[in-house]
């Protein structure tokens, strides 16, 4: 009985973590897009599980990729990751 209900909370553990690995990768999608590299970089640091690794790439189109390990590694080759895709904004200011 004590396996299933551990079962059961890793479970809801990895569910909310892929959750915060989501909001993180959209939100440095956004801030990369804008050319804020190290802003996106802080926002995963603060929105995504610890151990969390941000990958940017692209050119008009800016990708976001984070992967965690989700209950940091206590579940061993376990890797939680989301991606999220951004318009890179222009320079120009104003209309």
């Amino acid at each position: 009985m004590m396996v299933v209900l551990m079962l059961c909370l890793a479970g809801i553990a990895c569910l909310i973590a892929a959750v915060r690995v989501t909001d993180a990768a959209g939100e440095a999608a956004r801030l990369a897009a804008r050319g804020d590299d190290e802003a996106a970089r802080a926002a995963v640091a603060q929105l995504a599980p610890a151990g969390s690794v941000l990958s940017l790439s692209g050119g008009d189109l800016v990708t976001a990729h984070v992967s965690a390990p989700p209950l940091g590694h206590l579940l061993p080759g376990v890797q939680v990751q989301a991606s999220a895709v951004a318009a890179r904004e222009s320079e120009s200011a104003g209309p």
